[in-house]
């Protein structure tokens, strides 16, 4: 392996490293300013897919009009000015302040940050590979490709296990500005070398094993219906990357870190595809990813594809087949060296369609979480493209489609049926319905708002009983114990963080306010048409104040608010918004209580230990905390809760403070330094 080889290789790997590196790196510069949702990850993949899109036509162009001295000059200029946006640090003045949808928000915050330098980084991969491909070394051209996945690939699994728990965010910050910079050095050395490298003459063959690619430069070039494939087959992989992502941690588990097992199969399929000709053998994976349709298109009708036992292995395995057969039959299309560039536009053109179908368009579009479906019926058509020369296997694709768009039909209908309501936008699918049946006694029926595969409140249909307290909002619960023991004789003023069906109105008493701050405006809506917490509280005097927007934002920005209680409930799902549990977030809470008032963070979670957490904040802040667990007993309806009340001196009604197990976190969170990773419950791993 010559220096040449080395630098060409080493600058395409560190820009595919920094590429992949930079998207959790933003993403969790700023997802405390939009309330920590997952669809901020949704549209921070669009950006980057699409802007990598930018990259690709760069090089396109570059290489099409220029010669090779004068694109190396171009690109270098280039280069040069990408680093006048060191340190990529989001400014404060982008936090938002309005409540609609943030999705052009989060773009327009993306592109002043981040925006150059990842347009760099994205042409590099196309543009070295399009220089090699003029040079004797033209053989390995295809196999950069696969370099420069397996850098992605790496820098995804090494983010939350090597980085994020170690370095402080503004460490990662400067970490990744100081490599960009050391990048910027290779490429212009790339560059210099490029400019230098023998010309491989028009024509000439280029010797190889069997089973790697013979690119050539000359040849019949791709007319426009395989570049029409060049653009649909991608776009299907980039599809089925954000809709099985988005199933299985909005509709099978929130577990956290679930989305990185996705994209890492999707990297692998590039990665084996791309290397050489051996990995992707069609009379393989053609009938597999025939089975794997027909399988997970009818799993979304059946419990088998919602239960986290089934369905993660499921659609993961569905995921990497077709993804093996979508890029394996986009390698085999892979055109002479002339069209590289072309070939790599049209294919991240591609990526970008799928990303914006389902990352910006399916929640203005559909209801509910069908993208998957649609999927895999665009997937099992395009198998009539791609065998158009064997009717029969023909045949067979089309009628693959049929089925699985019968099984996505049955899919809406079974949803529909049993629902009363399903709402979706940018932070996800809200959906309500009544639970029992006919022989079920009244008295027992109840109403849930379900958000994605997390419950956020149920009430009893039952007029007699629709005011008791139910789920996590028992009497006996961290929350219930203050909200009951409030005294007596004046209104008292309680701070409510995340709605759901508005089951803790029931404790308001005559002349309280109660301050709702929700980031999801459709809650509020359903709180009211769909439940009645609310409605039976205000008709009691209970008066309400609605807050639309991220609570921890909104505070900031209030005068104090003199609360006796704060209630923080945004923490049941595996999405959890991190910048409501730091340091930082308890003293913006602490300037909002009134004298002798108390935080209560409900805390209950599956996945992860969170009262530690709290605690060692509190207790960094000199602040005093118990843990009051419940175990529900009194009720089947209730279930059993864990809350942390804090406070600068806890009333009698916090009871004795609870010994908190030994976590792996025992430093307080900050805003700059948190380990999620490291507060997973054994059974989420």
């Amino acid at each position: 392996m010559n220096a040449s080889t080395l630098l060409l290789g080493g600058t395409i790997f560190s820009s595919a490293f920094l590429l992949f590196l930079v998207q959790p790196l933003m993403a969790k510069q700023i997802l405390p300013w939009f309330g920590g949702s997952a669809a901020v990850w949704t549209v921070c993949m669009v950006f980057f897919q699409v802007l990598l899109l930018a990259g690709y036509a760069y090089a396109d162009l570059l290489t099409r009009r220029l010669s090779l001295r004068l694109q190396t000059r171009v690109h270098a200029g280039v280069l040069l000015v990408s680093l006048l946006s060191l340190p990529v640090i989001a400014h404060e003045r982008w936090k938002p302040a309005a409540e609609s949808d943030p999705t052009l928000w989060i773009i327009g915050l993306l592109l002043a940050t981040i925006g150059l330098p990842y347009f760099v980084v994205s042409t590099t991969g196309p543009l070295l590979q399009a220089w090699v491909s003029r040079s004797p070394s033209a053989a390995q051209v295809y196999r950069y490709f696969s370099l420069s996945n397996f850098a992605s690939l790496l820098a995804l699994l090494a983010y939350p296990v090597a980085i994020e728990p170690w370095s402080p965010l503004r460490t990662q910050v400067l970490g990744w500005s100081m490599g960009y910079a050391g990048f910027v050095a290779l490429c212009l050395g790339s560059a210099w070398m490029a400019a230098r490298l023998p010309q491989r003459s028009a024509g000439a063959a280029v010797a190889s094993g069997s089973n790697t690619f013979q690119p050539e430069a000359q040849g019949p070039a791709a007319g426009w219906g395989t570049q029409l494939l060049w653009l649909l087959l991608p776009a299907l992989g980039s599809w089925l990357l954000l809709a099985v992502t988005n199933h299985i941690t909005q509709h099978v588990a929130s577990i956290p870190f679930l989305w990185i097992l996705p994209l890492a199969t999707y990297l692998l399929t590039f990665i084996l595809c791309f290397e050489s000709d051996r990995w992707y053998r069609r009379p393989v994976f053609l009938p597999l990813a025939a089975l794997l349709l027909a399988l997970g298109a009818w799993a979304l009708t059946e419990r088998l594809g919602s239960l986290v036992t089934t369905a993660v292995p499921l659609y993961l395995a569905a995921l990497f087949v077709l993804c093996m057969a979508l890029h394996g039959e986009m390698a085999r299309l892979r055109p002479p060296t002339r069209q590289l560039t072309r070939y790599y536009l049209m294919l991240s053109a591609g990526g970008a369609v799928g990303g914006v179908g389902v990352g910006l368009l399916a929640p203005q579009w559909l209801d509910g979480y069908y993208e998957l479906g649609l999927g895999f019926v665009f997937t099992a058509a395009i198998g009539v493209a791609l065998l158009r020369q064997r009717p029969a296997a023909m045949a067979l694709s089309a009628a693959l489609a049929l089925l699985c768009g019968f099984w996505l039909l049955q899919q809406v209908r079974d949803d529909h049926e049993g629902a009363r309501r399903i709402e979706r936008n940018f932070y996800g699918t809200l959906q309500t319905y009544d639970t029992g049946d006919q022989d079920d006694a009244p008295a027992e029926r109840q109403r849930v708002l379900r958000h994605g595969s997390v419950i956020h409140g149920n009430q009893f249909t039952d007029p007699a009983r629709r005011r008791e307290p139910t789920a996590y909002y028992g009497p006996d619960s961290g929350v219930g114990r203050l909200l009951r023991a409030l005294p007596e004789g004046r209104p008292a003023r309680v701070g409510l963080v995340g709605l759901g069906a508005g089951t803790l109105a029931v404790y308001g008493r005559p002349r309280d306010v109660m301050r709702l701050y929700e980031i999801d405006p459709q809650v509020f809506e359903l709180a009211r048409s769909e439940f009645t917490f609310l409605g039976d509280a205000a008709a009691r005097g209970v008066g309400f104040e609605d807050v639309v927007g991220d609570a921890r934002l909104s505070m900031e920005r209030e005068p104090p608010q003199r609360f006796d209680v704060l209630a923080i409930d945004a923490f049941s799902g595996g999405s959890v918004p991190v910048h409501l549990l730091t340091a930082q977030a308890l003293q913006v809470y602490l300037r909002h209580l009134a004298p002798g008032g108390v935080l209560a963070f409900h805390v209950t979670n599956r996945y992860l230990d969170l009262p530690p957490v709290v605690m060692a904040g509190a207790r960094a802040l000199g602040l005093q905390a118990a843990l009051v667990s419940d175990a529900a007993e009194t009720s089947e309806h209730l279930r059993r809760t864990d809350w942390v009340l804090v406070a600068r001196q806890l009333p009698p009604s916090a009871g004795e403070q609870a010994e908190v197990p030994p976590s792996r976190s025992a430093a307080p969170w900050t805003d700059d330094f948190n380990q999620m990773l490291r507060v997973l419950k054994p059974q989420a791993l």
